[in-house]
């Protein structure tokens, strides 16, 4: 499947095209001497290693980065970022195709995507995990009733053990919506300050070519 086939919604193209050329920009100067895939503590589990990720986005082969599970199995150590010679921002960039992931809703992301949106909606309304409550919401969302029963043995023992207990979901904005809401604004900020800096920086060498 294309890039244009994974795009959903046209409106969201420019957004994730612009975000693929971002991370693109990342490791523009990556040299591919693999210390990234050395470093890295979960290469054992990634179809595709680090290494080859990078050498696929500065080829423009982005549908087959994106059908890769490699770059969720990422648990943002940075050993690679502190061990590239180069100096790269490799976590970052790996953080960036986990968001692309989430954004583009595929198949193989759908259940860590949705954990993920569950988890940190409950820290927004609570300023911390209520498991029950996250769990439940997740499972909800996730609409996969035999995978919701697996998890019933679990839950029986630990609120046998006062691990858990129900509690009743609170209903207002949040105790960290502010927060969470400036965070928001200062990354749209962010992204189109980056924006702003690569048409300046495109000008400037088509004048100098000029």
């Amino acid at each position: 499947m294309s890039l244009e086939g994974l795009i959903k919604k046209q409106e969201d193209k420019q957004g994730i095209q612009e975000q693929l050329a971002q991370v693109k920009n990342m490791v523009k100067t990556c040299i591919q001497c693999g210390t990234c895939s050395a470093s890295c503590p979960n290469i054992e589990f990634m179809d595709i290693t680090p290494r080859k990720m990078w050498r696929m986005l500065l080829m423009d082969r982005f549908e087959e980065l994106l059908n890769s599970k490699s770059f969720y199995y990422c648990s943002t150590c940075y050993f690679c970022t502190l061990r590239c010679p180069r100096g790269l921002e490799l976590t970052n960039a790996m953080s960036a195709l986990k968001q692309i992931g989430s954004r583009l809703k595929l198949k193989h992301f759908r259940s860590s995507a949705l954990f993920y949106e569950s988890f940190m909606n409950n820290v927004r309304q609570y300023g911390r995990v209520r498991e029950m409550e996250m769990m439940t919401r997740y499972l909800l969302a996730l609409k996969s009733p035999g995978q919701s029963l697996s998890y019933a043995p679990l839950g029986v023992k630990l609120l046998v053990k006062g691990k858990i207990r129900p509690e009743l979901p609170s209903m207002g904005a949040g105790k960290l919506a502010a927060l969470f809401d400036k965070v928001l604004d200062y990354e749209s900020d962010h992204e189109s300050d980056q924006v702003s800096n690569q048409v300046s920086e495109q000008i400037l060498v088509q004048a100098q070519e000029g």
